[in-house]
C-alpha cells in the first residue's frame, strides 16, 4: 500500500496511506486512512492541484452531495469498506 506524506500549512508532516483513487467529474480524489490495517477512520481528498504544479493540493472533502458521491464509488471499487459518517 502507498503511503504519503502531507504537510498541511504551518504544520508537520502527517503520512497517510492511500486505499484507492478515483476520477469523478474531472477532479481527482484519492481516499486515506492512518493505518495501514484494521478498522480505521478514513478521509477523502479533493485534488486541487492546477496544471504545471510541482505539489499536490489536497483538500478534505466536507460538502455533503459531493462526500456522498465519491464514497459511492469508493464502496463499490472496494469490496470491504463500508462508510459510517457522525451522524449515523
Amino acid at each position: 500500500m502507498e503511503k504519503i506524506s502531507f504537510v498541511p500549512e504551518g504544520q508537520e508532516a502527517v503520512e497517510f496511506y492511500v486505499l484507492e483513487q478515483t476520477r469523478l467529474g474531472g477532479v481527482n480524489y484519492l481516499l486515506v486512512t492512518d493505518q495501514e490495517d484494521g478498522d480505521a477512520e478514513a478521509l477523502i481528498l479533493k485534488d486541487l492541484s492546477k496544471d504545471g504544479d510541482t505539489e499536490g493540493v489536497y483538500e478534505i472533502v466536507s460538502e455533503d452531495k459531493e462526500l456522498d458521491a465519491v464514497a459511492a464509488i469508493f464502496e463499490d471499487m472496494l469490496e470491504d469498506v463500508a462508510f459510517v459518517t457522525d451522524e449515523e
